[in-house]
């Protein structure tokens, strides 16, 4: 009874109170540029990829290849720059 009345006590003496922010729509500002970011990094992983792929359809001169790696590339581009694109349509 003892160690939990001495368990109950410190929990309530060593609370830390937890201070939500003053505008909530920083936090979801905040959350969108994550999200964006890590949106941003595996387009670019993708951009590099078709790259990659290009070089080496060049090298063996395959055409499906080729295609493929430039599908690849555009595709990164347009995810890598997804978050601009968005704002000058005027959705963001």
């Amino acid at each position: 009874m003892a160690v939990w009345s001495a368990l109950a006590l410190a929990f309530t003496v060593f609370a830390i109170p937890a201070f939500a922010a003053d505008n909530p729509l920083t936090i979801v500002n905040n959350l969108s540029d994550f999200i964006f970011s890590c949106i941003r990094a595996i387009g670019i992983i993708i951009l590099g990829w078709g790259i990659v792929q290009v070089g080496m359809s060049v090298q063996s001169h395959d055409a499906s290849q080729r295609t493929q790696g430039f599908l690849c590339l555009f595709g990164g581009l347009l995810i890598a720059f997804a978050k601009e694109i968005l704002s000058v349509i005027g959705v963001i």
